[in-house]
């Protein structure tokens, strides 16, 4: 990455770097603070102004937070800006909560060859834009399917975050907090991003190669080792699924060995726990991109449409399409569950009500004998 690349190269070098954080609907505020805090903490070290940041929206209105918080952007993407680097801060329904004016933007700083970077579900935006064909990309576990499917052109990771080229891209959380540190250090030096860290009581810098944690199953965290192991194949082989003789030995084990780890920690077969897992699978596809039926069928290992269903239905209690017609008929809800927010009696509930209608809301269902 070339940091100074761009408008910096044309100012003083005393000028502050000046950074704008796009807020998209529904953003995470966590991602956002442990974006911002370090260029702050970097200033109040320094002892002099090195960065500048504002908050933007599309119309300058104000974007409320996935946990119902409203925040009041210092200006909109219409008004003329110069920065060095744009961040775009995205959370909950990423798929549903930009507009073609926040792209068109994207684009117009993109060809003033300005710094592009993302957080949590923020790449998904720079993907629907263009600007992430042929760039490396990490991005929040929750829409990587969704990124994997609907835009192959992006070299999509799972490391904690990547940089590369005029591109940053990260997971959320608080790993932007380590992206900025990464990106502090190469600016100014280790010492400065050393001392920002300890200000933040961070025990540890993480590194941009380490890979973000996959969700598991509760019971598999703690579980033997050899048996998150085997889940952790069948995650990863699920468009051609392993026979369980191959997994086991995979692992390590026999296969009796395996179906009494499975039935003494999840309650289920490995047959069935690995049927759930490509099932979970198939159910983000359905809710998050456009792929036909038949695509996600052998997306997720399943050898026709028909099978698929019939094992969609009898696992999850409804048919494909209904689970689609659901993500559609929620879609068009939105305007009418935002107006009656308005009189909800707390941040928190409205934020549940807006979580419950994002397409990858209660995924995570057990997964054991289901």
């Amino acid at each position: 990455m070339t940091a100074d690349k761009g408008s910096y190269t044309d100012r003083p070098v005393q000028e502050p770097y000046r950074v704008g954080f796009l807020l998209i609907d529904n953003f995470t505020l966590i991602a956002l603070a442990t974006a911002v805090e370090p260029l702050r903490m970097a200033n109040q070290l320094a002892g002099t102004e090195l960065y500048s940041w504002k908050l933007l929206t599309a119309g300058g209105e104000p974007a409320r937070a996935s946990d119902g918080i409203s925040m009041l952007p210092d200006a909109s993407i219409q008004e003329e800006h110069r920065f060095d680097l744009v961040i775009v801060v995205a959370g909950i329904d990423v798929t549903r909560s930009f507009s073609r004016k926040e792209v068109i933007w994207l684009k117009l700083m993109a060809r003033r060859h300005v710094l592009l970077g993302a957080v949590c579900t923020g790449p998904y935006v720079l993907a629907s834009a263009g600007l992430l064909d042929g760039h490396a990309c990490s991005a929040h576990w929750e829409c990587l399917e969704a990124m994997q499917e609907g835009f192959p052109r992006v070299q999509t990771n799972n490391r904690l975050f990547t940089v590369e080229r005029e591109r940053m891209t990260c997971t959320g959380g608080t790993v932007p907090m380590h992206m900025m540190l990464s990106f502090l250090a190469r600016r100014h030096g280790q010492e400065l991003s050393n001392a920002v860290s300890h200000m933040f009581v961070c025990d540890r810098v993480r590194e941009e190669s380490e890979q973000q944690p996959m969700p598991m199953h509760p019971r598999l965290a703690c579980a033997q080792h050899k048996l998150a192991e085997a889940a952790q194949l069948m995650e990863a082989n699920i468009e051609e699924p392993i026979e369980l003789k191959e997994l086991a030995t995979l692992a390590g084990i026999s296969r009796r060995q395996l179906e009494r780890l499975f039935l003494k920690h999840m309650g289920c077969t490995p047959s069935r726990y690995y049927l759930r897992v490509r099932l979970n699978r198939a159910r983000r596809l359905l809710k998050q991109t456009s792929c036909s039926i038949v695509e996600i069928a052998s997306m997720c290992g399943f050898v026709s449409a028909t099978h698929f269903s019939r094992c969609y239905r009898k696992t999850m209690g409804r048919a494909p399409k209904y689970e689609r017609m659901e993500v559609s008929s929620q879609g068009s809800s939105n305007t009418v569950l935002t107006d009656s927010m308005a009189s909800l009696p707390s941040s928190s509930l409205q934020a549940l009500r807006r979580a419950r209608a994002e397409p990858t809301y209660g995924i995570f269902e057990g997964t054991g004998s289901g």
